[in-house]
């Protein structure tokens, strides 16, 4: 079940002063009660980058333990290897059962760095690794050879891709073409909301989900429907979600959710670290009116 279904990203609340633990907790144990199919702790929308290793260590623990059972992938990039193995140390100490890890960069990186990085860093893992694969961020662009490449390498057991096309028969054959780089084993995903139904109706395992990292029910519905086999469904669901997606697609996923978390009481504010800064007043204000349009509330 670990790389299949529902993979929810919640928001990781913090400061100047530090990480919310309470706060985070009850976004982690909100997620576990909802059923979905594993928890990714410290992806994008977890502001990762941003904490240290000792307050991304702690909110690792607090999500293995508020998960109460529920499978955890914890992000683990950073821009050294030795800060990634450290990292990669420090949550299997805390008992995940898969590590996340983007190749961040601030030099830019050849193909052979990046295989190097992962070549590296699976060594000294006993746990599985999901490749992530996120150009909007890393700068970092995977070919399918890179990809062929990192899979084949031990403990590679899944890779978290990019939106696909909105086009169906593009977004499968984009799915294809990669599957036929990597060994059987290793599951695909989509990430990029507004891409989910199309990317699980083209043949991807698993929704790495921001929105399920707070409206996990909602989230649920559409993985559901596609892994039935519900195309249209999954389909007509994402389509409802659509204002969503806008606010996605204009001010990025973790702006959104750190104000629709302070907005249904989940989080307070600040909630993001400088120098990030929330929603605009005029955006808050709109996004509030989508998600009482959406009937996403904490019951979502």
């Amino acid at each position: 079940m670990l790389f299949t279904g529902l993979s929810a990203f919640p928001l990781t609340p913090s400061d100047e002063s530090g990480i919310d633990e309470k706060a985070y907790a009850r976004l982690v144990a909100h997620l576990a009660e909802a059923g979905v199919d594993s928890i990714g702790a410290l992806g994008s929308t977890g502001n990762y980058a941003y904490l240290s290793r000792e307050q991304r260590a702690a909110a690792v623990r607090i999500a293995v333990e508020a998960a109460d059972g529920v499978p955890v992938m914890a992000g683990i990039g950073a821009l050294r290897t030795s800060q990634v193995l450290a990292l990669a140390e420090d949550a299997q100490r805390a008992g995940v059962s898969a590590v996340l890890l983007a190749p961040m960069t601030y030099q830019s990186l050849t193909d052979d760095e990046v295989f190097g990085l992962y070549e590296q860093v699976t060594r000294e893992l006993s746990v599985p690794l999901c490749v992530y694969d996120n150009p909007a961020t890393t700068h970092v662009r995977f070919t399918d050879e890179l990809h062929g490449r990192v899979a084949a390498l031990p403990q590679v057991a899944a890779i978290k891709i990019p939106p696909v096309p909105d086009d169906p028969a593009a977004a499968r054959q984009r799915v294809e073409a990669l599957r036929a780089r990597i060994p059987g084993s290793v599951a695909l995903g989509v990430s990029g909301d507004w891409a989910a139904a199309g990317g699980l109706n083209a043949g991807c395992d698993t929704w790495y989900s921001v929105t399920g990292g707070l409206f996990p029910r909602t989230a649920l519905a559409l993985t559901r429907a596609a892994q039935s086999g519900d195309a249209e469904g999954a389909v007509a669901r994402s389509a409802q979600l659509e204002p969503l997606w806008g606010f996605f697609r204009r001010y990025g996923g973790l702006r959104v959710m750190s104000a629709a978390a302070a907005h249904l009481g989940l989080a307070t504010e600040p909630n993001l670290p400088l120098p990030l800064r929330g929603l605009p007043a005029d955006a808050r204000r709109d996004l509030v009116a989508v998600l009482d349009e959406l009937d996403l509330g904490t019951n979502a």
